[in-house]
């Protein structure tokens, strides 16, 4: 799959993540936490909005995010556009912003976050691993260790583990400015990989 089609696809998915799902939840219910879905994503609480593929889902209704805008979508499915009021990050997105999600791109980043779900829960099972907007990676923090996994960004356009201690770290493990990153392009078995690379960073965050 080319990485342009799913660098494409991430940005309209973060766009969305943002302004169609984390904003309408956080001016009804306070809190911008999202969380990964079978096929994608949605919200934790009211109102209940969720991409599956490349659908977007809301209210029964139910609206491609193929060839369309953020504005198109919200007019369609009577969702109020906007980011969170409290955001310092996030994609600059309004409701003018062109989207185009690429089915089977789509299906690859959800199940990015499906294995990311899985080896935080097996890492720390008292942790419930939030899929943060602003970012748009799903993670965990346990013992001043933030652990997750990325969709592709400024630092790596691809998806990535990482590891990210909250004091720094020398050697040669720490790869990242911000503590550890593993493609996932690596990890042939999923989250069993994605797993095995966590813990070798928990423990490393505490010995190095």
């Amino acid at each position: 799959m080319p990485d342009a089609t799913v660098s494409q696809t991430r940005a309209s998915l973060h766009a969305v993540a943002e302004m169609l799902l984390a904003g309408p939840q956080f001016r009804r219910s306070g809190t911008i936490r999202l969380r990964a879905l079978t096929g994608g994503f949605g919200t934790v609480t009211d109102p209940d909005v969720r991409v599956v593929g490349s659908s977007l889902l809301f209210g029964g209704e139910k609206a491609s995010l193929s060839s369309t805008t953020i504005g198109t979508l919200a007019a369609a499915l009577g969702l109020e556009a906007g980011a969170p009021a409290n955001y310092r990050d996030g994609t600059g997105a309004d409701v003018g912003t062109e989207i185009d999600v690429d089915a089977g791109a789509a299906a690859h980043l959800a199940d990015c976050y499906a294995w990311g779900d899985a080896a935080l829960r097996r890492l720390e099972p008292s942790a419930t691993p939030v899929l943060w907007p602003e970012h748009f990676d799903i993670a965990i923090t346990a013992d001043e260790v933030n652990f997750g996994v990325s969709p592709g960004d400024s630092f790596l356009d691809e998806p990535y583990a990482y590891v990210g201690p909250w004091t720094p770290h020398t050697g040669d493990f720490w790869n990242a400015p911000f503590g550890s990153a593993r493609p996932l392009s690596g990890m042939e078995s999923g989250p069993e990989s994605i797993l095995a690379f966590f813990a070798e960073g928990r423990d490393r965050a505490t010995l190095d």
